[in-house]
């Protein structure tokens, strides 16, 4: 019997523990050591590792011979036999697909369009990302332009902040489109055929300059049955420093997620860490129907101590790993005030991080709090590295629109990676210029920075806006011809083929007061983003068109929309007209 017992020992040690070591390094066909690439071992259960910013990796294996795939967004995947005593010298192939992806940095971008780097301030105890703002593009030499599309709206509720504490939002903070989607405003849907997107398209006359044309693109995805969707694997990654023992930070976030506790389904599983002095589980993967178990977890956090978030950040994407659901929506939900001060606390840090772990299928959601050391260009930043959507909580009532009445459109991805392109025509387009959407000045003046594409939630309406200036033939409903095409690409969650559909943008135009109402509407909140920009295009419009015309639209059943026409009255007292007018 003892005998037996040594044997099986001696079994189990010679099969637990790895008796290879497999390394080696990935470049590219120039020789380039290509960092972050995907590698599964066939041994591992394919189970991902990643190489270092070399290209070297190096990964304990129990077998001499395995099989090893290795995987890069823009290069085609290698998959070949491995010795694994040997050093391994491996070469990625460029995909000829790769242009097409874009999978880059930029919110908007023309081809070969140069713009010239303007300063901007940060507000004092809070940072925002300075931008530059999309100025008009001449059609003849630039009839190309794209974006990417998401579904952040952290700008409005974050002004709307500002305005009810008397105070001027800065200009960094306003970000248009996140202002007009906000409202999630729809124009009558037209069925083209598609699964994921409908597409419509305005011409109107423009409201503040009778010479020009307004073009609204709207893009509705299609909605999911919430019986119908997959399971939830949620890891809800909380900042609990001393930063956040304030009462629009901490107790803000614990009842914003005992609201989304509600919303969970029995196969849904919820994980919370915390950060503060150090980072902790504070609950352990727990099913949706034992909600009052997640809820006196949330009730126990307490603030205290400095604030950790890279290492939190690495924990909670190792727990989302762990309970991976296949095809199911994994997600983190980052909620902080932005103030990382201990470890790797740049923005360039932090992408790096969930960089590399949005490639193994989980999502990002932020939510961010607080006032007077917010730093929303974190947040955003790290949004948008990790294939998910970014949100500002300034009340209650605002969490429960995001994580309850939104909850399909903030938790539930129908396309990742989206982009629009735009082909102009010259012949009806003389210069055009997109409204909102602006690039970030660090990322303008670097030049190997392109478009990086967003994500778009269930049932999510997306209004995108350009002001034309018309060619000298006039835009009217006579001439038949096409103001241009457009060209949407994405891919659907967990599959990397990136699908393409294009779309005719008829020139026929109509009366700007002819057009339906929530377009009209979204020119009344462009109009007053413009102001609070102080943008150089604000001096064509007053105080009193942007309420006249925000009064009349406004849905008075819609509870945000008439609060929207109080927010005018606010800001108009914060900005006296004559001396923004002696300014401009």
């Amino acid at each position: 019997m003892r005998l037996f017992l040594i044997t099986f020992y001696l079994f189990l040690s010679a099969s637990a523990f790895p008796q290879y070591y497999l390394r080696g390094e990935v470049k590219d066909e120039d020789g380039r050591g290509l960092y972050n690439v995907k590698i599964n071992l066939f041994s591992k259960n394919n189970y991902p590792y990643y190489s270092g910013s070399s290209g070297a990796f190096g990964i304990p294996v129990n077998f001499k011979n395995d099989t090893v795939t290795f995987a890069l967004d823009g290069y085609d995947t290698l998959k070949t036999a491995v010795v694994t005593t040997d050093y391994g010298h491996f070469v990625l192939k460029m995909s000829p697909h790769r242009t097409t992806a874009r999978t880059l940095q930029l919110s908007s971008f023309t081809k070969n369009l140069h713009l010239p780097i303007v300063e901007t301030t940060t507000e004092d105890g809070e940072s925002y990302s300075s931008t530059i703002e999309n100025p008009f593009v001449n059609t003849k030499l630039y009839p190309e332009t794209g974006f990417a599309l998401h579904v952040d709206r952290a700008s409005y509720s974050n002004i709307r902040r500002f305005l009810n504490s008397k105070k001027q939002p800065p200009a960094d903070a306003v970000r248009i489109e996140e202002m007009v989607n906000y409202f999630n405003l729809k124009t009558k849907p037209v069925n083209n055929g598609k699964n994921t997107f409908s597409f419509n398209t305005t011409l109107t006359s423009c409201p503040w300059n009778s010479k020009n044309r307004l073009l609204f693109i709207n893009l509705q995805a299609k909605k999911i049955n919430l019986d119908k969707t997959p399971a939830a694997n949620l890891v809800f990654l909380i900042d609990v420093s001393g930063s956040m023992d304030e009462e629009n930070r901490l107790p803000l976030l614990k009842s914003a997620f005992k609201l989304l506790t509600e919303n969970l389904r029995p196969q849904d599983v919820v994980s919370i860490i915390t950060y503060g002095d150090q980072v902790t589980v504070a609950l352990e993967p727990t099913y949706g129907d034992n909600k009052q178990q997640i809820i006196s977890a949330i009730e126990g956090l307490t603030p205290a101590g400095a604030t950790a978030g890279a290492s939190a950040i690495r924990t909670a994407y190792r727990v989302a790993r762990n309970n991976f659901i296949q095809k199911g929506n994994n997600r983190v939900i980052l909620a902080t005030d932005g103030d990382f001060n201990i470890g790797q606390t740049s923005e360039k840090d932090l992408e790096d991080i969930i960089s590399m772990e949005s490639k193994t299928g989980i999502y990002l959601t932020c939510l961010g709090v607080g006032i007077g050391n917010y730093k929303d260009s974190k947040l955003e930043a790290l949004a948008t590295k990790g294939n998910g959507n970014f949100a500002y909580l300034d009340n209650e009532r605002e969490a429960e629109k995001v994580l309850v009445e939104e909850f399909a459109q903030t938790l539930y991805s129908v396309a990742d990676n989206v982009h629009l392109n735009i082909n102009f025509s010259a012949n009806y387009v003389k210069e055009y210029r997109l409204i909102g959407f602006d690039n970030k000045k660090n990322l303008l003046s670097d030049t190997s920075t392109k478009l990086e594409g967003g994500e778009i939630g269930s049932g999510h309406s997306l209004l995108a806006t350009f002001e034309i200036n018309p060619a000298a033939l006039p835009l009217t409903a006579s001439i038949i011809g096409l103001a241009g095409k457009a060209e949407l690409t994405y891919k659907n969650p967990g599959d990397n083929r990136i699908i393409e559909e294009q779309f005719d943008i008829p020139q026929k135009a109509i009366a700007f007061e002819n057009a339906d109402s929530s377009l009209q509407f979204a020119a009344s909140v462009i109009m007053f983003g413009t102001y609070l920009k102080q943008s150089q295009f604000s001096n064509q419009f007053s105080w009193s068109d942007i309420y006249s015309l925000a009064s009349r639209m406004a849905n008075k059943n819609d509870r945000l929309q008439t609060e929207f026409i109080d927010l005018i009255n606010k800001a108009k007292k914060l900005y006296p007209e004559d001396k923004k007018r002696r300014r401009n």
